[in-house]
């Protein structure tokens, strides 16, 4: 058992500047309840601006090149060759139901490449416009990265066709200058990787830990990696053992307190709801046991769905003892919720908030569907929300739509700009505003959001069928009518939010509660509003506030005659 400095760790942690973002959960078509492949994707980042993107398909005469920008910054890295043809892309899903999500897991910052010319962003969504298949995009990450260099730090992929579901880890190799013939150029352009394949009827997933550790050296249908992603560990000293014993992640990343405790508790708290075996691994994933690593996947009790992996993105490690609705940082309204830093320093003591899969710093978020059995412009659904994955609604977008919700769309407002018919504005008003009574608002968004996504998976098999039925035909009338499906109601769960949040206003404002019954506030018999319920604080909470500053607050003892 290896125990460690906590302080220590944390002092790194705080130095490093790491950003602790993004949770991918990973199901094969065997572990489905309707034999589809579906991962999830949280974009966590407290500057990302929630956005539903679209990349129409396009041809291109010879020679032309593309401009890549770094999809965090937007800054320019260069230009590289486009292909004749790309496929249309909806977020994170193409028209052939490739879906690609991503968490960053850092590893070795000396192999940072500043001369690469690819990003984590730009690779997924430049492979998304050429895949047809999630082993034949994990081919194309390979051949970017090593013709045009990776300029990202370590990444975690998770890769879905309706078939297989991946993950693939990858980081760079650094940046030594060399001179040859009066050029100068970078020694180790490329990247090493691995990725392995979920083997059907299991789950996987990662958030910002690397999780490969040893991995099949002659087993091309279920592990494809680098040739040299061995060769180049030994060569910068990093690993000096046989082939077989070599792991990844302890190689590129090796795990911490903080890889532990921030990261794969999320992980954890995804695999102990379907697989009875977890508890063995909560000293791990409290970071007092690192010897004791989770596997990458896991064989679940049950099947999961949709909805299931919907509400698993809403987890704030509720029903565990670092339940975060329950000690005193929930303040006297259950909140869920720690404003950053994630460490602070207390008495000369440092103490850690916890990092649950829900966040508030969701830009959004996803549960990709890849349908076998259907024509791929049907099958892939992209069920996607904007914001807080715990408030918000799930929206079935279909593959292959030809345009995305003008509320949705990119442009429409930006993180400091408010634009009234924003998705993420109205969004994040809810969420935003419930953060003042979350415990009795939540109940009120729970039921619109459950509302809404029962009317959602209720309609998909209906829409199916008639998309069917007109693409024998019309092709392209099948394609516009499930886009108007996705549009409108895209459209229609923006404006449910709306009435949502003025709703919320009403009944909620001055910390009173209004009475009311199926959404109807109550009035007496002359028009006039009920009394408010004021339901007070917890008894926890008042043990709280009575220990902090009871001898203030304390009333004298008044005598009874």
């Amino acid at each position: 058992m290896r125990r460690v400095n906590l302080s220590f760790v944390l002092a790194l942690s705080v130095l490093s500047g790491e950003v602790l973002a993004c949770t991918n959960f990973l199901v094969t078509p065997g572990a489905s309840v309707n034999g589809t492949a579906m991962i999830t994707y949280a974009a966590d980042a407290h500057v990302l601006y929630g956005e539903l993107y679209f990349r129409p398909a396009a041809d291109y005469p010879p020679g032309t090149l593309m401009d890549v920008y770094e999809w965090d910054t937007n800054r320019f890295l260069g230009r590289i060759p486009q292909l004749a043809h790309t496929y249309s892309v909806v977020g994170n899903m193409n028209e052939h139901q490739v879906a690609i999500g991503e968490t960053t897991y850092g590893g070795r910052s000396e192999l940072y490449d500043s001369t690469g010319t690819i990003d984590y962003g730009s690779l997924i969504y430049i492979t998304l416009q050429r895949a047809r298949t999630a082993r034949e995009a994990i081919h194309i990450m390979g051949d970017l990265v090593a013709e045009h260099g990776y300029c990202s730090s370590g990444e975690s992929f998770s890769i879905a066709d309706p078939n297989e579901v991946w993950i693939m880890e990858l980081i760079g190799k650094g940046t030594e200058m060399v001179t040859r013939g009066g050029k100068s150029y970078n020694k180790y352009k490329g990247a090493v990787w691995v990725a392995v394949r979920i083997p059907d009827g299991y789950v996987s997933g990662h958030a910002n830990q690397a999780r490969i550790q040893q991995f099949p050296l002659d087993d091309p249908e279920n592990c494809i990696y680098a040739p040299d992603v061995i060769e180049f560990a030994r060569e910068k000293g990093y690993y000096s053992g046989t082939d077989e014993a070599f792991s990844f992640s302890d190689t590129y990343a090796p795990i911490t307190f903080e890889g532990a405790r921030f990261c794969d508790i999320r992980v954890w708290s995804f695999f102990k709801e379907i697989n009875d075996g977890m508890q063995q691994y909560f000293e791990y994933v409290k970071g007092e046991d690192l010897e004791n690593r989770m596997p990458l996947y896991i064989k679940p009790n049950r099947k999961l769905s949709n909805r299931d992996l919907m509400n698993f993105m809403r987890d704030h490690l509720e029903g565990t003892p670092l339940d975060m609705t329950k000690d005193a940082g929930a303040g006297p309204f259950g909140l869920p919720y720690r404003w950053r830093p994630l460490t602070w320093e207390q008495d000369g003591k440092m103490y850690v908030n916890e990092r649950a899969t829900a966040t508030q710093q969701t830009g959004f978020s996803f549960v990709a569907e890849s349908r076998p059995v259907k024509p791929d412009f049907l099958g892939g659904i992209l069920w996607f929300g904007i914001d807080d994955a715990a408030a918000t609604t799930y929206v079935p977008m279909y593959s292959g739509m030809t345009r995305v919700p003008p509320s949705y769309a990119v442009g429409n407002g930006d993180l400091l700009t408010y634009s009234e018919t924003s998705a993420f504005w109205t969004f994040s008003f809810v969420s935003n505003f419930s953060y003042l009574r979350y415990n009795a608002m939540m109940v009120d968004v729970r039921k619109v959001q459950g509302e809404l996504e029962e009317k959602f998976t209720s309609e998909v098999p209906t829409i199916d069928a008639a998309a069917a039925a007109l693409y024998e035909v019309n092709p392209d009338m099948a394609r516009e009518f499930v886009t108007n499906y996705s549009v409108n109601m895209g459209e229609y769960t923006v404006q449910r939010y709306k009435k949502l949040g003025q709703f919320l206003l009403v009944k909620y404002i001055d910390g009173n509660i209004k009475k009311e019954e199926n959404g109807v506030f109550q009035r007496s018999s002359d028009g006039y509003p009920l009394s408010p319920d004021q339901p007070g604080y917890s008894e926890q909470w008042k043990e709280i506030v009575v220990k902090d500053a009871g001898k203030n607050l304390k009333a004298p003892k008044v005598e009874s005659h």
